[in-house]
């Protein structure tokens, strides 16, 4: 097991007066060797604790003096310590396997771990869950989960996640829900493979088995180029169209029988199938922005100042703890980390996701850099401010090509070729989101560009307030989320 490594200590905490320091790794807390962020934050939230350290190959005991509660004032270098539950599943939709040869290694990690669902917002299968791990759940109280679902007949699952386990580990699923876990779910749904009928089923399986899940996001299938699955295919406008009605119908079911509509199609589906998206109302708390629902409809109402703060990303409990990465779902908009990604994307790392001040240029242009998806929602909202000084610069996605339009997945190769025939002089937004660590997907940096972009957080407040004075806190884009998952 690799063990937790410090990488910071906060000035004049309770960790720099005891004498923890950057680069020690944590073997024990309490006598306990700790698996994950989630047990470390438990050991380390009482009084006193004792913390074993190894330091330059010595081992060191540290007696951390704090109040029950006070954080410790330590970040380590990721949320597990021990290895990665990986997937053991071969979707013919995963995005993982669709990726362009020659990304760096760390992309084509799929995980299939709960620890990750709750910490991150992941989905996973359930096919590798346990006992033990349903006790943990239960026991440490990690809730909400994500749950990828797909299709609730046993045949169809296991052949679409291609694991025999696929057709009987939803009884988790059933488990989590008798406990009384929140879980989200997700149907990523593969034209001729998991639409029409068996769409229709699948819904009525949700019903009739697992009523009580919070919430289910219908999302559609991503294609790139580079997609090594024949049946795998985007959906034609009229297999859209279809997708909705099937929601929509299910949806009044739902509302009927559970009085609330339980079940959302991805935003997607409504561009794809140039339909207007339901009113805000219809997506309660936002609660699966992150899945491509009801994002537009966010964006608007920050970006009308309808709402005083960002919809955006839902902290959970794990969004402030002391040792957990500020990164991923769960973490707040404004803090030095943004978005993830999505099917074993990473999150965004350090130094994205900041609020910018920025040195005002009178008179200068506005770009305001985002995916074909995210452009067709924010071009009429820009076109409402009457200004001929600020434009839309819809970035097509070569790099991936197929269907891949969101703006989180924007690359820096087709952002410089964009740029190069934009004109100097001007400001270029460009969202967090399509970040990580610094660089974009392709391993370029916003320094490759051709032309200075400003690198801003991502909320249509902050974008209202960029576009009024370019001295105060900016943010510009992603409107819209891909359902590539598993």
């Amino acid at each position: 097991m690799s063990l937790a490594r410090v990488v910071a200590v906060a000035p004049g905490s309770p960790a720099e007066a005891a004498g923890v320091r950057v680069g020690d790794e944590i073997l024990t807390v309490e006598g306990r060797p700790v698996r994950d962020v989630i047990e470390y934050r438990v050991l380390t939230d009482g009084a006193d604790p004792v913390l074993e350290l190894r330091r330059g190959g010595l081992e060191v005991d540290l007696e951390v003096a704090k109040p029950e509660g006070v954080p410790l004032g330590v970040e380590v270098a990721s949320a597990l310590f021990d290895e990665v539950r990986t997937c053991d599943n071969h979707c013919e939709f995963c995005f993982i396997y669709q990726l362009p040869p020659g990304m760096r290694r760390s992309l084509s990690l799929k995980d299939d771990d709960y620890r990750l669902s709750f910490l991150y917002g992941n989905f996973t299968t359930l096919t590798r869950f346990t006992e033990a791990d349903l006790e943990r759940v239960v026991t440490e109280g990690l809730s909400p989960l994500y749950v990828s679902i797909h299709a609730t007949d046993p045949d169809v699952r296991a052949a679409m996640l291609r694991n025999r386990r696929g057709a009987t580990s939803l009884r988790w699923l059933r488990a989590l829900l008798d406990a009384g876990v929140e879980v989200h779910g997700q149907v990523v749904v593969c034209p001729g493979v998991n639409d029409g009928p068996v769409l229709a089923d699948t819904l009525c399986g949700i019903l009739d088995g697992y009523p009580e899940l919070a919430e289910v996001a219908v999302v559609p299938l991503g294609v790139s180029d580079h997609n090594p699955e024949p049946r795998m295919r985007p959906h034609s406008r009229a297999e859209a169209e279809a997708v909705l009605d099937t929601v929509h119908a299910a949806r009044e079911v739902f509302r009927s029988v559970l009085g609330r509509p339980l079940v959302h199609a991805a935003d997607e589906y409504y561009l794809l199938a140039d339909r207007p998206f339901p009113p805000a109302e219809e997506y309660g708390d936002f609660a699966m922005h992150e899945d491509g629902i009801g994002m537009a409809r966010a964006f608007e109402l920050e970006f009308r100042g309808a709402s005083t703060e960002a919809i955006g990303v839902q902290p959970g409990f794990f969004a402030w703890v002391d040792g957990a990465p500020a990164e991923g779902y769960r973490a707040p908009r404004g803090e030095p980390a943004a978005a993830t990604g999505t099917c074993g994307l990473p999150p965004a790392g350090p130094g994205e996701g900041r609020a910018v001040r920025l040195r005002p240029r009178r008179g200068a242009a506005v770009g305001i850099l985002t995916g074909p998806y995210g452009a067709r929602v924010l071009g009429p909202l820009v076109e409402e401010l009457g200004r001929d000084d600020v434009r839309v610069i819809e970035v097509p996605n070569r790099f991936f090509g197929g269907n891949i339009g969101v703006t989180g997945l924007m690359v820096g190769t087709d952002l410089a070729e964009v740029l190069a025939r934009e004109p100097e002089g001007d400001r270029y937004l460009l969202p967090d989101v399509c970040l990580s660590r610094g660089v974009f997907l392709d391993g370029t940096s916003p320094g490759d560009l051709p032309r200075p972009v400003e690198v801003v957080p991502t909320d249509g407040i902050s974008l209202r307030r960029a576009l009024g004075d370019p001295a105060t806190t900016v943010a510009a884009g992603a409107v819209t989320g891909q359902g590539a998952g598993r």
